[in-house]
């Protein structure tokens, strides 16, 4: 079965095709800059090694995108096998429905209870609605699964999943911790077999997932994606009575949604930038806030880790991975070092050299510590073949 798995983002998509189940990579493509006359566009034949890369595209709307990746698997040295051409299944990565919290065929009622949940995800679930609807167009006969970010996080109890409000909110409105980033951390879950482990997902956009027994058990996403530690411009966690007093003050709840959603996190503390390299770079040239900016996240993620780590009874293991996990020894060092009475003892020379993927503890570390390479694609793939299988 050959399996198509897209990765929708805001103004990007990115594609990966798969022979499953063998799990076999293909091909794979990104394009950045969806809707501008500079877009770029990437496409890698795994079999063949051709890669293609072309600069300011004009690539107008998703299907722009998603014709030329199509074009590229059955044109010229890049296309892939003849009968890798008939697409059975799009899986896509989406994030929330409301009701759907799992994997499902992307039926009429699935993609209007992803609507209903716009005003929660919608730098989420506006593309995604958009692209799933170019799909079904361009591929009527495949069919289209959403593995949502939500489906790894059904096994958290209740009482870490509800907030303290009235109860009816929960029942009425579905109210509670819905928590995101479901394929990265069932990527860890699988990958690292120790029983007990915290995630930590750090990227443009950021989490935490303790696991127990290949479950997930908490997570530092709430109710929206706005929530948990900083991310690259989301605040994460404050205090919501802050909104009604900056109201009073004279801003308007537009302002501060923004300011909320669009210019905090990094940005928001440094002043900087959204990208960490910038931040790191401005504070390594004397820039308090953007040094301030990196301490807040670090904290931010160690007051989490403390908190999954009572919940779990200990540690076995303490994966990073993301673009930032991956990246950034200097932050790993900042998380680890203050761990140290928890049994979490970084080696910081291999912590220096590692680069996506490798174990950073000490020999003597009671923690692994290991950083791994994020591949959400093979697990959204994995599970869109066991939802056609099961139809």
């Amino acid at each position: 079965m050959y399996i198509l798995v897209s990765n929708v983002g805001s103004t990007s998509l990115k594609f990966k095709l798969f022979e499953m189940p063998q799990e076999r990579l293909l091909c794979e493509s990104k394009i950045e800059r969806v809707g501008s006359d500079d877009a770029i566009y990437y496409y890698k034949n795994m079999e063949s090694g051709l890669e293609e890369r072309k600069n300011d595209c004009s690539i107008p709307c998703y299907s722009d995108g998603i014709r030329m990746f199509l074009s590229s698997l059955t044109e010229g040295e890049g296309a892939v096998p003849e009968e890798a051409r008939k697409i059975e299944a799009v899986g896509f990565k989406t994030v929330l429905a409301k009701g759907f919290y799992g994997v499902h065929e992307l039926t009429e009622q699935v993609l209007e209870a992803m609507r209903e949940y716009l005003f929660v995800a919608p730098a989420h679930n506006a593309p995604y609605l958009e692209a799933i609807g170019q799909f079904k167009q361009v591929l009527p006969g495949a069919k289209m699964v959403g593995v949502f970010e939500t489906a790894f996080h059904k096994t958290i109890p209740l009482e870490r999943r509800i907030y303290s409000l009235p109860y009816e909110w929960y029942e009425k409105y579905g109210i509670m911790r819905m928590g995101y980033h479901g394929s990265s951390h069932s990527y860890i879950a699988k990958q690292v077999k120790e029983r007990r482990i915290i995630s930590c997902h750090l990227g443009g956009s950021c989490s935490l997932c303790a696991i127990k027994d290949g479950q997930s058990v908490d997570t530092s996403f709430g109710f929206s994606l706005q929530t948990g530690i900083p991310h690259a411009n989301r605040a994460g966690d404050f205090d919501p009575y802050i909104i009604p007093f900056l109201k009073n003050e004279g801003l308007t709840e537009e302002e501060i949604l923004q300011a909320v959603a669009k210019n905090g996190g990094l940005l928001g503390v440094s002043g900087v930038s959204n990208d960490l390299r910038k931040v790191q770079e401005a504070a390594e040239n004397g820039n308090k806030r953007a040094e301030l900016a990196i301490d807040m996240l670090a904290v931010s993620i160690i007051r989490y880790i403390g908190s999954f780590y009572a919940e779990l009874g200990g540690l076995d293991a303490l994966v990073f991975t993301g673009g930032i996990g991956e990246n950034s020894n200097l932050l790993r060092e900042k998380i680890c070092l203050p761990l140290a009475h928890m049994g979490v003892v970084l080696d910081r020379e291999a912590n220096k050299m590692c680069r996506g993927h490798g174990m950073i503890s000490a020999t003597d570390s009671p923690v692994k510590i290991l950083v791994v390479a994020a591949n959400e694609e093979i697990g959204v793939a994995r599970q869109t073949y066991d939802c056609v299988l099961g139809q």
